[in-house]
């Protein structure tokens, strides 16, 4: 279908375009706030800053489709494919996505508060200042996903994947990332405070000037994970693991201890508490106090 008609069509009050082939087109800029494109073929289409508020794009195919700037709040789009597509700047708050596409789309600043993206696959996306806040992440696909600085605070991320996902200075404060696979991300600089990563899998993760004061790690495994310069004051680290962790200049005041494995960690320039100086300075942890002399 050519533009000019289906605009025509439009404003004589036509919404039901399902299946329509719109491949290669120019919308950009159009407005077409509540229209149903289901099923359409948008494969290569420029969308870039059109008005799209409350439609429905469910199953639809837009595969390398410029969507950058588009605004489509409360929109749907339900199982589509939009691998390779430019979505940069896009505006998608409280939009419907459950089960899209989204492998290697350019995600940076996209603006997805409070949408509903379950299932969704963004493996080897790049979500950098993306905002997730209070989004329905459950059982979504972040492997290799480049989410630098984006937000992600209130988000629900049960079951979720993050292998080799980059979160570097990613806004985490407050998640419940209880159980969660994390070994090996990327999370320096990240802000978890406060966080729940209670028997979270962190096996060499990256977590070198982490913020994580107050965040629960009771059972977290920290094994030849990287957390030099971490701020974890007053965190609960009962029977967590960090055997041959790197805590180089790490802050410990007020942690709690108990039950904590620290062998064969890096230790030199920690901080910790006096109440827990019995703890760091027992006969029982004198590898423990060799490390942090080196």
């Amino acid at each position: 279908m050519k533009v000019n008609h289906l605009i025509h069509l439009y404003e004589q009050g036509a919404r039901d375009f399902t299946g329509v082939d719109l491949k290669g087109v120019d919308l950009s800029g159009v407005a077409l706030i509540g229209v149903n494109l289901r099923g359409a073929n948008l494969t290569g289409a420029n969308l870039s800053r059109a008005f799209l508020t409350k439609s429905d794009l469910s199953e639809a195919l837009l595969n390398w489709a410029d969507l950058s700037f588009i605004k489509m709040s409360e929109g749907k789009m339900i199982n589509a494919d939009l691998t390779k597509t430019n979505l940069n700047g896009a505006f998608l708050v409280k939009a419907k996505l459950p089960g899209a596409k989204m492998s290697g789309a350019n995600l940076s600043s996209i603006n997805l508060r409070a949408a509903n993206l379950w299932g969704a696959n963004f493996c080897g996306a790049s979500l950098i200042r993306a905002n997730l806040r209070e989004a329905n992440l459950n059982g979504v696909n972040f492997n290799w996903a480049n989410l630098s600085e984006a937000r992600l605070s209130g988000a629900k991320l049960y079951g979720a994947s993050f292998n080799n996902t980059n979160l570097s200075r990613a806004f985490l404060k407050g998640l419940d990332l209880m159980g969660v696979e994390l070994a090996g991300v990327n999370l320096s600089e990240a802000k978890l405070s406060g966080s729940n990563l209670e028997g979270a899998n962190l096996v060499s993760a990256v977590m070198s000037d982490a913020a994580l004061r107050a965040t629960n790690l009771t059972g977290a495994n920290l094994s030849k994970a990287n957390l030099s310069r971490a701020s974890l004051e007053e965190a609960n680290l009962t029977w967590a693991i960090f055997n041959q962790a790197d805590l180089t200049g790490a802050n410990l005041s007020g942690a709690a201890l108990n039950g904590t494995q620290f062998d064969g960690a890096l230790l030199k320039n920690i901080k910790v508490s006096d109440t827990f100086s019995d703890f760091f300075y027992s006969a029982a942890h004198e590898r423990m106090r060799a490390a942090m002399a080196v």
